[in-house]
């Protein structure tokens, strides 16, 4: 699969060696995060909130209340960035400085499209819920028009977007290498549990 093209948002300045704009990876990671973070300008105001997200082909999806303040500015047009971060380890070094982490990250800037399509709609939400548990949508009693109305979903292009991935061990300095401290990786994962009944 190709890579996205780089823009000036997206161009990684520090750390570029970290960097990587191969839609695999960015998929990758939108698929294995649970939760984003959404932010947008709010009155002046800088305003950010997490959400769950899920992926359909080249689009990130987010749903919540069509009353939302900060959804309500992406109804009106504007530009959101959407941020992910997966933790894959702690990593620790011989000196306090060089302490870091292993992380999978990325950042998306685009317009939000309001699903309106009601087919469509069904379509991407069923999409969320099977993203929980495959065949979950078809288990589920399916949303009323009510909660339809109710619910806004929003389609981000996955093109402005790019990646860092930090992994490996610690980068210490040669002076550090005789130190009696212990240093290495403590590996980090998000583990989904068993069912528990209602």
């Amino acid at each position: 699969m190709s890579d996205v093209a780089v823009t000036e948002r997206t161009r990684v300045k520090r750390g570029r060696k970290k960097a990587s704009y191969d839609r695999d990876t960015i998929n990758n990671i939108i698929d294995e995060a649970w939760v984003c973070n959404i932010g947008v300008s709010v009155d002046g105001q800088a305003m950010v909130q997490p959400s769950s997200h899920w992926r359909v082909g080249d689009e990130l999806f987010l749903h919540g209340s069509v009353k939302n303040g900060l959804f309500q500015q992406v109804m009106a047009g504007q530009t959101a960035c959407i941020t992910l971060c997966l933790l894959d380890g702690l990593v620790f070094a011989r000196s306090a400085y060089h302490h870091s982490v292993n992380f999978r990250s990325m950042v998306l800037y685009g317009k939000g499209r309001l699903v309106e399509d009601p087919v469509e709609k069904r379509t991407v939400l069923d999409a969320m819920l099977d993203k929980y548990s495959p065949g979950r949508s078809s288990e589920a009693r399916p949303p009323n028009a009510t909660e339809m109305k109710v619910t806004a979903v929003f389609a981000f292009p996955i093109e402005e977007v790019s990646v860092k991935v930090s992994a490996g061990g610690p980068n210490d300095d040669p002076e550090d290498m005789a130190l009696d401290v212990w240093s290495g990786v403590k590996p980090v994962t998000s583990v989904v549990g068993e069912l528990i009944p209602d």
